[in-house]
C-alpha cells in the first residue's frame, strides 16, 4: 500500500496549498535548458515527448517546465501525480495546458503505464520518499528504454550568508526526524540493487543564484514548510517573529532595494539526473 510520511500528509493538507504555492520559489531558466542540452537528442520532433512528473504539488515546476523555449512544444503529454488532493486541487487550477492531466500516486505507485515516459521529473520531493529500492524500480517500469529520471531541487545557500545560515537553524529546530535533504538519505537511492539493475551512475550539477525577496516573503517561505504550518498557532507566531528578527539585521545583508524592502536571498539549484540503461 502506497506511503506518505505523516507530517507531509498533515503539513502539505488541505488549507496550506495556497501559500505553498505563493510562497515557493518557482526554477530557473538555465535548469530546463541544461537537461535538455544533456538529455533531448538533436532531430527530437516537436510535440513527441511524454513526461510524468511525481510530487508535482500544486504546479510550480510544471508551468515553468512548459514555459521555457526548450521544451513548451516538445511535451507530447504530462502527466502529473500527487498524493496531497489539496494540492491536486491547487494545481487543476493553475495548470490548464490541456497536455496536462494529475492523478493521485506516490513514488512507487504512479498509475502509469508500463514504458510510456522519456523522462520522470521530481522536483522538491524525492527526499520524501519511503522506499528508494521500490521508487526505482517503478521509475524504471515507467520509463522507455534510455529515458531518464530528473530530480531538481531548489534550496536555500546557507553558506554564502550569515543571514540565510541562522534562518536555517532555526527552521531545523523544528523538523521533527523528517527525513528533509539536508540530511541526504535519498542518497541511497543509487546503492539500492534496483536502482543499480536499471539505471546508469547519476549526474549533478548545481547552480548558484539570488533571489530577490522582503521580509514578509521570507516568513511565507518558511510557514510554507511542512512541519512548520502544523505547528501550534502560538508556536507558528514565535517562529515568524524569530524569521523577522533575523532578517531585521542589516549588517549582513546585500540590499536590492533598501528604500523597498528588497534584498537578496541566496539559492542553489541541484539537479541530479539518472538515464535508464
Amino acid at each position: 500500500m502506497p506511503v506518505v510520511h505523516r507530517i507531509a500528509q498533515l503539513g502539505f493538507g488541505s488549507g496550506t496549498n495556497e501559500l505553498y504555492d505563493r510562497a515557493r520559489p518557482s526554477y530557473q531558466s538555465f535548469v530546463f535548458s541544461h537537461i535538455a542540452e544533456a538529455h533531448i537528442a538533436e532531430g527530437v520532433k516537436k510535440s513527441s515527448l511524454n513526461v510524468v512528473e511525481i510530487g508535482a504539488g500544486t504546479g510550480i515546476f510544471t508551468r515553468a517546465l512548459l514555459a521555457h523555449p526548450d521544451w513548451a512544444m516538445a511535451i507530447r503529454e504530462l502527466k502529473a501525480v500527487e498524493p496531497s488532493a489539496g494540492m491536486r486541487r491547487v494545481f487543476s487550477e493553475t495548470v490548464t495546458d490541456e497536455r496536462v492531466s494529475i492523478q493521485e500516486g506516490t513514488f512507487d505507485t504512479t498509475g502509469v503505464e508500463t514504458g510510456w515516459a522519456d523522462f520522470i521529473f521530481i522536483a522538491q520531493a524525492f527526499h520524501w520518499c519511503p522506499d528508494y529500492n521500490l521508487a526505482s524500480a517503478e521509475f524504471a517500469r515507467i520509463l522507455k528504454p534510455d529515458g531518464a529520471l530528473v530530480c531538481v531541487w531548489n534550496l536555500a545557500d546557507r553558506t554564502r550568508s550569515p543571514w540565510v545560515a541562522d534562518l536555517q537553524a532555526l527552521i531545523e529546530q523544528h523538523e521533527k526526524g523528517t527525513p528533509q535533504f539536508r540530511h541526504g538519505l535519498w542518497r541511497q537511492t543509487f546503492d539500492t540493487p534496483l536502482y543499480r539493475q536499471f539505471f546508469q551512475p547519476p549526474e549533478e550539477k548545481v547552480w548558484p543564484y539570488v533571489l530577490p525577496t522582503t521580509a514578509e516573503d521570507v516568513v511565507e517561505r518558511v510557514c510554507s514548510a511542512s512541519f512548520i504550518s502544523i505547528l501550534p498557532d502560538d508556536e507558528k507566531a514565535r517562529v515568524k517573529e524569530d524569521v523577522l528578527a533575523i532578517c531585521r539585521r542589516r549588517e549582513d545583508k546585500v540590499w536590492v532595494n533598501e528604500s523597498e524592502g528588497i534584498f537578496e536571498y541566496p539559492y542553489e539549484t541541484l539537479v541530479v539526473i539518472a538515464r535508464k540503461k
